[in-house]
């Protein structure tokens, strides 16, 4: 089973008639995954055999727009569906950062590959930030990155504004796939800062390329079933509290307070009764599915939520 992400910064004047071909597309070669359009680009994530991704990839490339636009492959396992659908959606913005003066088309980060990027990170004049989120973070990152402490990429030009130029005239940013830092390294431009890099591909393109110099500490999270991928790609060890999206280690799910779809250790002071009944109640449904041997709803609930996580960057 073949994974597939892509994007591209370029105006596009009719996302919504780009939206009905896709989902023709993606519906003739039966892939599942999350396609976003907006008028500033697209951004996606798709799954399925590997002839049906070529396939789709090859017929995207014909539109002119989307031509010569790298493509980035990881694993999963056929045993362990990573998306339960496919969906194509129209949106303001293919990541929410709600900067209007930001235009990644136009200018952007320097790109780096991984060599130049370690180089980078044993630069001491370098400032290194990390573009994810708090959850994402607390998984694995370089060492020594700022932690932009955000719950979701809207956050960004809070924890950027806190910066000084002349304090941190040269910054070196990553996110996981390398969208995040096309907004945000435009941001931190117009903001003044004097040099920008950042890693082509991000995170998973640098597991990909970089080799025995690996200096990425930890599981990458991912925005679909996988929760995290391993430094050779493959699915992480963590699973995933489907109430709170928290990331599980085996120990965790051994807690008392650990309860399938309902709670984890992390959140189970934080839920009210309500939430605790309608979260027990969804896994209640699941099982009745599971038992009438149709596709399991809690399933493909959580693959929504990873879905929304996605959009919010």
């Amino acid at each position: 089973m073949n994974v597939a992400t892509f994007y591209r910064f370029v105006p596009i004047d009719d996302p919504e008639s780009v939206a009905v071909h896709l989902r023709a597309l993606t519906s003739e070669l039966e892939l599942y995954g999350t396609i976003l359009l907006a008028h500033e680009g697209i951004n996606a994530t798709v799954t399925g055999a590997a002839p049906a991704v070529q396939t789709f990839f090859a017929r995207l490339q014909q539109d002119v727009r989307f031509a010569d636009m790298p493509l980035r492959y990881s694993r999963g396992d056929p045993g362990n569906p990573i998306f339960y659908r496919m969906k194509v959606r129209v949106r303001r913005e293919l990541i929410a950062m709600y900067c209007d003066q930001v235009d990644p088309a136009v200018r952007t980060g320097v790109h780096v590959d991984a060599a130049a990027w370690n180089r980078l990170l044993d630069d001491p004049e370098i400032t290194v930030i990390d573009a994810r989120n708090r959850y994402e973070i607390a998984l694995g990152t370089f060492p020594g990155a700022l932690d932009p402490d955000t719950r979701s990429f809207r956050e960004f030009p809070r924890f950027a504004q806190q910066l000084d130029p002349r304090q941190h005239s040269r910054v070196a940013m990553f996110c996981t796939g390398g969208i995040r830092c096309e907004k945000a390294s435009a941001y931190l431009l117009e903001l003044g800062f004097a040099e920008v890099y950042q890693l082509d591909g991000g995170v998973l393109n640098y597991l990909a390329t970089v080799g025995a110099d690996n200096r990425y500490d930890g599981e990458c999270f991912v925005f679909d079933q996988r929760v995290t991928v391993s430094d050779d790609l493959e699915q992480g060890v963590y699973a995933s509290c489907h109430a709170c999206r928290r990331a599980l280690t085996q120990a965790d799910t051994t807690s008392p307070d650990y309860v399938v779809d309902v709670s984890c250790a992390y959140c189970v002071g934080e839920q009210t009764a309500t939430q605790r009944a309608a979260f027990a109640e969804r896994a209640r449904q699941s099982l009745l599915a599971a038992a009438r041997g149709e596709r399991h709803v809690g399933a493909v609930m959580r693959g929504a939520i990873n879905e929304a996580l996605l959009e919010q960057g």
